[in-house]
């Protein structure tokens, strides 16, 4: 497996536009004969999901007094805030058809390290979540394309857990699902958990630690390396510029919508927008933080234009493989939602 370091010019990338960029371009551009490895720490940002509603998601008065980047990146899944405590990393390898939604298969090198490091607790639960003794410290999803796929995740290590609670809005209903009153009771940095040979790392100390667990190596000269060219980097300035650092795909612009509904599935949370005119949908729009394969506007187009009947959204909704835009979802479940 290689290892890249964010790093141009020998300084590290903090800049969660540019860190997103990188790992994207090497998903769809930089193929090598073993795996890749990535880490990196974002300065204070919010990463949304693929298929999120953003001004629903982020505490937008917070965000702009306060200078949080909003991004968004190419998987599925919820909100995540970031901040130089919180460590990112991400799998880049082939997508063998039986990896994507296998979060164990890539959770399991962390979960491992965090075991060797003290943290007996630590573990996988649900979907996508790792936890210590039932509160979350990682959010994890996936995003596959063109035989390849990504898996990453954040680590909340030393994280200032208020700024992740004036930031984020967490829908009531997924607070209510978990039982829980608000997302302070549900997270946990790891570095409390750590054994007292450890608690003098900050994150990039963690991150140093992690990447020897992971290699199974005392030195770090054992790593194998793939070094970021100049010609890269035009590249991924490129990406930044189209994606993650452009307005129109980090927030975006859609009507406004006059009917509105939400729901927690058993896929995680789904949202539809819509506009219904003369008895047609006219627009309609999709969000949520689950984790599908493909474009979710190939769901909405097929919505798009036909009558407002259960009959006619049902009959619609069964021309797509619901399970490969959703997940493991019933017709039934949409068609409840949608209608």
């Amino acid at each position: 497996m290689y290892y890249v370091k964010n790093e141009r010019d020998g300084k590290e990338i903090h800049d969660p536009k540019l860190n997103l960029a990188i790992e994207y371009y090497l998903l769809n551009e930089v193929k090598l004969d073993e795996p890749i490895l990535l880490f990196y720490i974002n300065d204070n940002s919010i990463i949304i999901g693929r298929n999120q509603n953003t001004y629903e998601e982020v505490n937008t008065a917070y965000v702009e007094e306060n200078g949080v980047d909003v991004v968004r990146r190419f998987s599925g899944g919820g909100a995540v805030y970031h901040d130089m405590g919180v460590l990112c990393f991400c799998f880049i390898t082939e997508d063998d058809g039986n990896s994507f939604r296998d979060f164990k298969k890539f959770t399991s090198p962390v979960i491992d390290a965090l075991h060797q490091m003290g943290v007996e607790g630590a573990e996988l639960k649900g979907r996508n979540d790792l936890i210590i003794d039932g509160k979350k410290f990682s959010g994890n999803a996936m995003y596959s394309k063109n035989g390849r796929m990504t898996a990453h995740g954040t680590l909340m290590f030393d994280s200032q857990i208020e700024a992740v609670v004036k930031a984020l809005k967490p829908k009531k209903h997924k607070l209510e699902s978990k039982g829980i009153k608000s997302i302070r009771s549900r997270v946990t940095n790891i570095k409390p958990f750590l054994d007292d040979s450890y608690q003098y790392m900050n994150a990039k100390d963690f991150r140093e630690q992690l990447l020897l667990h992971i290699y199974d190596t005392d030195s770090k000269e054992n790593v194998k390396e793939y070094v970021l060219t100049e010609e890269d980097w035009k590249k991924i300035d490129a990406f930044a510029a189209e994606y993650t650092a452009n307005w129109n795909w980090n927030y975006g612009k859609s009507p406004a919508f006059d009917m509105e509904r939400s729901e927690r599935l058993s896929v995680g949370t789904v949202e539809v927008k819509m506009n219904v005119r003369k008895g047609k949908i006219e627009d309609i729009r999709i969000f949520g933080d689950f984790f599908g394969l493909g474009e979710i506007e190939d769901v909405e187009k097929e919505l798009q234009g036909i009558p407002y009947t259960k009959e006619a959204i049902r009959d619609a909704i069964s021309k797509v493989d619901v399970n490969k835009y959703f997940g493991k979802v019933e017709t039934e479940e949409l068609v409840d939602l949608f209608y």
